[in-house]
Order: structure tokens, then sequence, then C-alpha cells
């Protein structure tokens, strides 16, 4: 598990995960942080773009947006509740 808070987000590793892991792993990971933390999950599965904002959306978290990490495709989210 990676650091928090000001050392940086979470980071949650899903590469060579396929749809729906990623989305399921992110939701196991949610409860172990503090609220405001940012978890970045690595998803090189091409439904992740799709699932990972709309988890957001479901379950009330705010989604950052997509950047690129280590050549994986990468997805912030802020744990907000």
């Amino acid at each position: 598990m990676g650091a928090t808070g000001a050392g940086g987000p979470d980071i949650l590793d899903c590469r060579g995960q396929r749809c729906p892991l990623p989305v399921i792993n992110l939701a196991r990971r949610v409860p172990h942080l503090p609220v405001g933390a940012v978890v970045r999950v690595l998803a090189d599965d091409p439904a992740a773009a799709n699932d990972i904002p709309a988890w957001c959306r479901m379950r009330g978290q705010e989604y950052l947006g997509a950047t690129e990490t280590d050549g994986a495709p990468a997805f912030d989210v802020r744990i907000v509740s």
C-alpha cells in the first residue's frame, strides 16, 4: 500500500486485471483510507476509463481524472466519505 496525504496518493496496482476487478479492488481499498486521501488506480483494462468514474458517481467519491504512471493509465479518486 502506498502513502496517503502529503506523501502522495495511495497506489492501487490493478494492471493486468480485467473488468470488474479494478473497481472491486478500489471498493475494497476505500474503507481503509481516511477522508481526503487520494487513491491512484493503475489499470490497463480499457473499461476502467468508464468504470472508475461511474463507480465514483454511484458511491459519492470524487473522481479527479486520468493520468499516466509508469507507462500505465492511472485514475485518481479522492475519498470524500
